[in-house]
């Protein structure tokens, strides 16, 4: 059976543009596809037919090839397939990819020529202070990475010589397969899918285009940054390999736990002791301030403990933004421990003179405890 015009097949005419081409294609690619024609073998064989015909008519090189010498340009070994590109020209993976790539991150197709692997990302954990969280700071870290080898400028090639194109896969990086009526795409095995071979390696890097060093950055923790929050450095990660993109360096936060204040979100919390005198008769207390200064807070008579005390804008700053939260404190009154004699008979005097005025939250709770015994039997 004869092969019918590519243009015939796409019913385009011969002038059609790329733009007209892929239109075209993408609907009798849609009209024949196996998945919507199931069985039918005469779709599938137009389905072929669309394929074949726009992967040669989409690249100027074959159209040119086709327009002036027919199907015979790409029969008998006359510049059919490519790297690995299978019988007639037919590149499945190459239409499937251009059909379906805006929807499959479509873009980061074939590197030609540098196909070399991107460097890879680092991570850093770093602790930090609840202080430094609130005022920020600059931290210098030290990481091990791979960088760009100085010897060869990252192409791995010894000075005086170059890279060279790989013959398996022609500089792709990638080599292809035909498995039934599929084309299987897998990275080049003789150089390592990078696309080229070095024959002379540099000395300093044995080929790799990259040497490992310990670097030293220079991070900025913003002020309000919270623990497990993510900085992300740019470029500074693993050194590609023979000069492709470095990988990014991701600096994970950990904010130590504090002695006193407890966080949660912009707010700080935290329990401050009060004598039972200065919770009785009232008077002034000062509490630190993550600022490092002090702030002075008026507890008033019959301050009971549980009580809290606010203190606006005094606590955690929002992360790159200008609210700060509060700080807030519960009172906790301490009852005292190792009295004199004296100050045990004062207790007992102040004791002996109570009543339900002096406290009254006691004594209420008693007396609805005494009338639930005299209900109960033993």
């Amino acid at each position: 059976m004869s092969k019918r015009d590519y243009y015939e097949v796409l019913e385009v005419s011969k002038d059609a543009d790329e733009a007209t081409l892929k239109k075209a294609y993408r609907k009798k690619a849609m009209a024949y596809h196996p998945d919507r024609n199931q069985g039918d073998k005469e779709a599938e064989q137009k389905f072929k037919e669309a394929n074949e015909a726009y992967d040669v008519l989409k690249d100027a090189n074959k159209r040119a090839a086709y327009d002036r010498y027919g199907h015979a340009a790409f029969e008998g070994g006359m510049g059919g397939g490519g790297h690995g590109g299978g019988a007639g020209g037919f590149d499945f993976s190459d239409v499937f990819e251009e059909f379906f790539g805006d929807f499959m991150g479509g873009g980061q197709r074939r590197r030609g020529g540098g196909g070399a692997a991107r460097g890879a990302d680092l991570q850093y954990n770093l602790e930090i202070t609840l202080e430094d969280a609130f005022a920020g700071k600059e931290e210098t870290i030290t990481v091990p990475a791979s960088e760009v080898c100085g010897g060869c400028d990252g192409s791995g090639a010894e000075a005086g010589s170059t890279p060279e194109v790989c013959d398996t896969c022609g500089g792709h990086g990638k080599v292809r397969t035909s498995q039934g009526f599929f084309m299987v795409e897998r990275p080049c095995p003789t150089c390592q899918a990078t696309g080229r071979i070095i024959k002379s390696p540099c000395k300093s890097c044995n080929g790799a285009g990259r040497v490992k060093k310990n670097r030293k950055l220079e991070v900025k923790i913003p002020a309000g940054v919270e623990d497990g929050t993510r900085i992300r450095l740019s470029g500074k990660g693993e050194a590609g390999v023979r000069g492709a993109m470095p990988g990014d360096l991701y600096i994970f936060i950990s904010v130590k736990p504090h002695q006193i204040f407890k966080r949660d979100g912009t707010h700080l919390f935290f329990q401050v002791p009060i004598p039972m005198t200065t919770a009785a008769l009232g008077g002034q207390i000062e509490v630190p301030t993550i600022a490092g200064v002090r702030a002075r807070i008026k507890i008033p008579a019959g301050t009971q403990s549980g009580r809290q005390f606010r203190l606006k804008g005094k606590g955690m700053p929002e992360l790159n933004g200008g609210y700060v939260g509060d700080m807030i404190l519960e009172a906790a009154v301490e009852t005292p421990v190792n009295m004199s004699k004296r100050q045990k008979e004062i207790l007992e005097e102040f004791a002996a003179e109570g009543g339900d005025s002096v406290s009254p939250r006691s004594e209420g709770f008693f007396t609805k405890v005494k009338e639930l015994w005299d209900d109960l039997t033993d």
